[in-house]
């Protein structure tokens, strides 16, 4: 797998380079040895207990994106997952250490634990005041000896970075510090493992496959699931983490992208999380977002803290770091109704029993033909073809029995108005735009042919697009024609001859297609002329 990277052998080097740059003048690293790779403030407070915290790099931002007031005085970075070396954790130690003292952040790795351990004794042995907390908040094995940390480290961070930023003593931050550690749990779910950058990618998950309970270092999960729909993952997910914190009523909750995983879907979690039995405990919220990743593991993790006062005061503090997500408190949604502007028209229903079976029948043919139209879709375009044209089918489905079934006119507007207002893009609105003018000519007297034709010329006029462009026009158009001889069954035939030819066309002249290389369009039908075609197909069977 392809990744932007100079060289494997300095990627770590070169990406704190590139934070440092980025940073503004807020950050600064230690040079000399390329293997020490600490960053850390470049205003130091000597007068304040330090803390520091990292491990392996390719869990961005995590620890370097976290170095700021507030949060951390040092982050220490190791190759990608491989925890820094002695050397270099007892380096940002004494970089940032003053007579307050300084508090480490470790993470329940062994690599962690060992060399940050040592590097404690060592800067203990040189007079230094140093106290250690490790994290271990990871309840994939609730019988684990020894569980991982993982993303509720970060509680941790922020709370020892609170009371530190306050001028606490070393043993106030250590203890606050240990409190959030024992107290946070954490939980991970993924759909697909990482790439190491330079290495190919390795899959163990096929299709609809999830594994949970897993780590940040690409190892397997736990358990491996069908992936189940995300109010369902979020009940199971928040119900472990339920029984591993019995009885905490008042919550944060940290909801950590994993590194791939969209936007969408992590806003979707949140909100399938927050209406579980554990979510409606849940008085802070921080994230969605990447905080401590997996490199490019599509996937995304849970995190809880029962909060008490001085915990909660601590997460509730801003902080000028960047990657830090503000915490916010849960509030019942703000909805406010749409505008009076936008109610439509007001159709009586009515009942056409061939007009009827016909819609019906179009509609299961769109529905049922979604992942067909979708995967033609994905080889030229955003693979959502499908998903819109059964999205218009499921909005007429759902108005069906409020139908004007025996009135042509008012039908038609009927289905401009459900598909303008259920359907975006470009395809919701032309098909909007077709059955509104041809609504405009029944009204006039036009018989169904001829009304259809009408539509299709606004569609061209509005759309730009013409015979031969490669767009659903190329099987809408011969349809109608055909239809001026009455002949449902040679309307089909000429829109699937018309989609069929999009797959042989040279040229593109508009729509998706037309921003794409003639190479990417040759040999696949254009996906919204097949969508015509199995719609006209339908008609032709209803």
């Amino acid at each position: 797998m392809a990744h932007v990277i100079d060289a494997r052998a300095t990627l770590v080097n070169d990406a704190l380079d590139g934070l440092l740059a980025a940073s503004g003048g807020r950050l600064a690293r230690l040079e000399g040895d390329p293997g020490i790779r600490v960053i850390l403030r470049a205003v130091p407070e000597p007068g304040k207990v330090a803390v520091v915290s990292g491990g392996g790099s390719g869990h961005e931002p995590a620890h370097a994106g976290f170095v700021g007031p507030g949060l951390l005085s040092a982050a220490v970075c190791g190759d990608v997952f491989a925890s820094p070396s002695v050397d270099a954790v007892l380096a940002g130690i004494l970089a940032v250490t003053g007579p307050a003292g300084c508090l480490l952040v470790i993470k329940n790795y062994a690599g962690d634990r060992l060399n940050f351990g040592l590097a404690a004794e060592r800067a203990r042995a040189l007079g230094h005041k140093v106290e250690t907390v490790i994290v271990a908040d990871d309840i994939a094995l609730p019988d684990a000896k020894q569980p991982r940390g993982v993303a509720g480290t970060l509680f941790v961070h922020k709370a020892a970075g609170h009371a530190a930023e306050a001028g606490e003593s070393l043993e106030t931050v250590a203890a606050l510090a240990r409190r959030a550690a024992e107290a946070a749990k954490s939980l991970g779910i993924a759909v697909s493992t990482c790439t190491i950058p330079g290495s190919p990618r390795s899959e163990r998950l096929a299709e609809g496959q999830a594994e949970l309970g897993l780590g940040i270092h690409g190892e397997p999960g736990v358990e491996r699931i069908t992936l189940p729909r995300a109010s369902d993952l979020a009940h199971m997910m928040a119900d472990r983490l339920s029984r591993a914190i019995a009885g905490a009523d008042r919550l944060a909750l940290l909801v950590n992208n994993l590194g791939s995983a969209s936007a969408l879907e992590m806003q979707i979690l949140t909100r399938a999380v927050l209406a579980t039995d554990l979510g409606r405990r849940v008085r802070l919220l921080l994230g969605p977002a990447p905080l401590m990743t997996a490199l490019d593991m599509h996937g995304a993790s849970l995190s809880v803290l029962p909060l008490d006062d001085a915990l909660e005061r601590a997460l509730s503090e801003p902080v000028p770091v960047a990657a830090w997500p503000a915490a916010v408190r849960i509030a019942p949604p703000i909805l406010r109704p749409v505008p009076e502007g936008l109610a439509g028209e007001t159709f009586t229903p009515s009942h056409d029993a061939v007009t009827g079976a016909r819609i019906a029948a179009v509609t299961k043919a769109l529905i049922e033909a979604e992942e067909t139209l979708n995967g033609l879709d994905a080889k030229i375009g955003d693979g959502d073809a499908g998903t819109t044209f059964a999205g218009a089918a499921r909005a007429v489905r759902a108005e069906y029995d409020r139908l004007p079934l025996a009135d042509p006119a008012a039908l038609c507007r009927a289905l401009a108005e459900r598909i303008g207002r259920a359907v975006g893009g470009s395809s919701g609105v032309l098909g909007s735009i077709f059955f509104a003018a041809t609504a405009s000519a029944l009204a006039d007297g036009a018989a169904w042919p001829t009304a259809l034709g009408q539509g299709v010329a606004r569609v061209q006029s509005h759309g730009g697009a013409q015979a031969g462009d490669r767009t659903l026009l190329d099987a809408l158009i011969p349809a109608v024609e055909a239809l001026r001889s009455g002949d449902l069954t040679a309307a089909a035939a000429a829109a699937r001859a018309g989609a069929e030819a999009t797959a042989r066309m040279t040229r593109a002249g508009a729509g998706r297609s037309s921003y794409l290389a003639m190479g990417d369009l040759v040999g696949v039908e254009d996906p919204g002329a097949a969508g015509v075609a199995v719609a006209f197909a339908a008609l032709a069977e209803a």
